[in-house]
């Protein structure tokens, strides 16, 4: 009987544990330790092509098909499209609204008319959104090494 108890209030002790457990780790093995803020991000990559960095973000969205980006805010009303290296993971396709720590590297880039349509059908987006698609887009963007979700 007492086996049986002990047994019971371990379970119990371990269940509640994983509930509490709501970090979750994609792509390369990464920790939370020295991530930035996004104002200090921003401090770091004025006047550089590219940065390697650790920054600790919130989730706007992910991609609505399989997980395969994810949209970061940057604040006052701007974004950093986070994509995965090599294609090789992928997040939960509910992950907005959480935050994350992303590590790897920021850069700019042109993103051609055909591959905004193509993330605005990903997001979800009517075909009227999608339709008023017709310029490139010059902006930040981030490959992730690693992707911590909290």
């Amino acid at each position: 009987m007492k086996n049986i108890f002990l047994s019971v209030v371990l379970s119990a002790f371990v269940a509640f544990i994983a509930v509490g457990q709501t970090e979750q780790s994609f792509g390369a093995k990464i920790t939370r330790d020295n991530a930035v803020s996004v104002d200090k991000f921003k401090e770091e990559i004025k006047g550089k092509d590219s940065l390697k960095i650790k920054i600790d973000v919130p989730i706007i969205e992910a991609c609505k098909v399989k997980g395969c980006w994810m949209n970061v805010d940057m604040g006052n009303g701007q974004t950093m499209m986070v994509r995965f290296k090599d294609y090789g993971f992928f997040v939960p396709k509910d992950s907005g609204g959480k935050r994350a720590v992303i590590e790897g590297y920021a850069y700019t880039e042109t993103v051609s008319v055909d591959m905004l349509k193509h993330y605005a059908e990903d997001a979800g987006k009517s075909k009227k959104e999608i339709k008023a698609i017709t310029q490139p887009e010059t902006r930040l963007t981030f490959t992730a090494d690693g992707v911590i979700i909290y």
